[in-house]
């Protein structure tokens, strides 16, 4: 059955504080974006071996008349009628993969499509057999839209559907269930039964009447083939090694700077900044929309071979966002450090009036390579939240988005729980932006090694999470960096 953190998830409002408890569905958004990003990667991994089909191509109805209410939709095949299970109930297939493109689909049709299908059979009892493979960047709904759907579909829908089976369930998943938990009540929430295989359906359906896009056969196999050992687990593909001279993502910021004629700022960031300081701090949305996987592997396969990347190319000003979000979370160590994750988890413990010092305190640590770019990149960041008005990202949400991939544990990936502190933190180095990277502060509070000038250990609590860590030397750094872009 599915699980849930038992987070309250709520959006925040423009110009409200981070709240200290709960973790907010935009955080919940950009973590579903990450999750996605990744699934996409692993069916590529798995996609490099084919297989034959193993059943005929599962298209629309043959029988499908132009005059149909729904044609634009329904010749897609997205939802099927597929017999009945071995209780008697219709079964009704949503497939991911028949989506075409969002722009190429009107998602409001899509709903209405939907309750028209299912307006004709629940009277009597139904179930739903939901294929996630094949749902990616490109053809996903909003995550609104998934919420506004479900609260559309009113206790008529809810009563008769006796099963919602999901097939091939990811991580993605998780995250989906926990932004729309608030709205799911617990009843429905029995109905959800998770399938690894089509072979686990065979026991609740007469799996000869299904309809199951050869797509979906593939993934299957090459699932169990993995299961089985007969393939190689798939895995992120990793730079040349060595790396190649002009090489951008997946490399250490000490390669980019020994690279890049001693450059503190990496070219991508300074690129991306650059022409979205230029042309998108008025952009709603700025850093919340996704681009598609293909996209954005042209551009990074453009950028690690030294060719030269011209965003205007892609008319769509979420593009260099999204590239400078995947610059981050692909560094090898993220920018705020593993050595840094328990200490940042504490911030919540830590007296509101000392969280600034708190965060300055914190980020003493860094290697001064690590605090330039981070000071440039926040520097950034508030210059867009100054503009919220327009673009809608004020500190908070700006957090939401960033945290994730600024920081993220050395093993394994970030709980849920460890969303709110990271987020919190993040939107202090935002909006506290002059304060927590003043280079004036900073030399009256920085002592020898690196320490706090009254060698005392801060207002960051000895007890909490940063309890028993030793701070690293602090190298030097260019605390010039500090109030401007380099």
């Amino acid at each position: 059955m599915p699980g849930s953190s038992g987070a309250d998830i709520r959006t925040l409002r423009p110009g409200s504080p981070a709240p200290q408890q709960s973790v907010s569905g935009l955080a919940l958004e950009e973590l579903a974006e990450i999750e996605l990003q990744r699934d996409e990667e692993a069916a590529a991994a798995l996609g490099t071996v084919r297989r034959p089909l193993v059943a005929p191509s599962a298209g629309p109805d043959p029988a499908l008349s132009m005059n149909h209410p729904f044609y634009d939709v329904a010749r897609h095949g997205i939802l099927q009628v597929a017999g009945e299970d071995r209780l008697g109930r219709r079964v009704v297939t949503f497939s991911c993969c028949r989506m075409p493109p969002s722009h190429e689909l009107n998602h409001r049709r899509l709903l209405e499509y939907l309750k028209y299908t299912l307006d004709q059979y629940v009277e009597s009892d139904y179930i739903i057999v939901y294929f996630h493979h094949g749902l990616n960047s490109r053809n996903k709904p909003s995550l609104g839209w998934l919420q506004s759907a479900y609260k559309e579909f009113d206790r008529r829908y809810k009563k008769n559907l006796k099963a919602l089976y999901v097939v091939h369930p990811t991580n993605f998943i998780k995250v989906l269930w926990n932004i729309l938990r608030p709205l799911i009540s617990h009843k429905f929430g029995e109905k959800v039964t998770y399938f690894n295989y089509l072979s686990e359906l065979h026991e609740h359906l007469k799996f000869d009447q299904l309809i199951v896009p050869p797509e979906v056969q593939r993934h299957d196999e090459k699932l169990r083939d993995l299961h089985a050992g007969r393939l190689p687990p798939p895995a992120k593909t990793p730079p040349p090694r060595p790396p190649l001279p002009t090489q951008q993502f997946g490399v250490s910021l000490q390669y980019l700077k020994d690279k890049n004629r001693g450059e503190l700022i990496p070219p991508v960031m300074r690129f991306t900044v650059t022409y979205l300081r230029e042309k998108g701090l008025r952009t709603e949305g700025l850093f919340r929309r996704s681009a598609s996987i293909q996209t954005v592997r042209e551009i990074q396969r453009l950028y690690n071979q030294g060719k030269p990347v011209n965003f205007d190319d892609y008319g769509d000003i979420h593009v260099p966002a999204v590239i400078l979000k995947t610059f981050l979370r692909e560094l090898p160590q993220p920018l705020l450090t593993f050595e840094a994750y328990e200490q940042i988890l504490g911030i919540t413990s830590v007296e509101s009036s000392l969280r600034v010092t708190c965060c300055r305190q914190i980020l003493q640590s860094l290697p001064g390579h690590n605090y330039a770019v981070l000071s440039y990149l926040m520097g950034f960041l508030h210059e867009v939240s100054q503009e919220s008005i327009f673009n809608k990202m004020n500190s908070s949400n700006l957090a939401c988005v960033f945290g994730l991939n600024l920081i993220w544990p050395s093993q394994g990936a970030s709980s849920l729980s460890a969303l709110v502190p990271l987020n919190l933190f993040t939107e202090l180095l935002i909006e506290y932006y002059g304060k927590v990277f003043s280079s004036r502060q900073a030399q009256r509070e920085l002592g020898a090694g690196g320490a706090p000038a009254d060698g005392q250990g801060g207002p960051c609590p000895p007890d909490g999470p940063a309890a028993g860590l030793t701070r690293p030397p602090m190298p030097p750094r260019p605390l010039t960096v500090a109030g401007r872009p380099l």
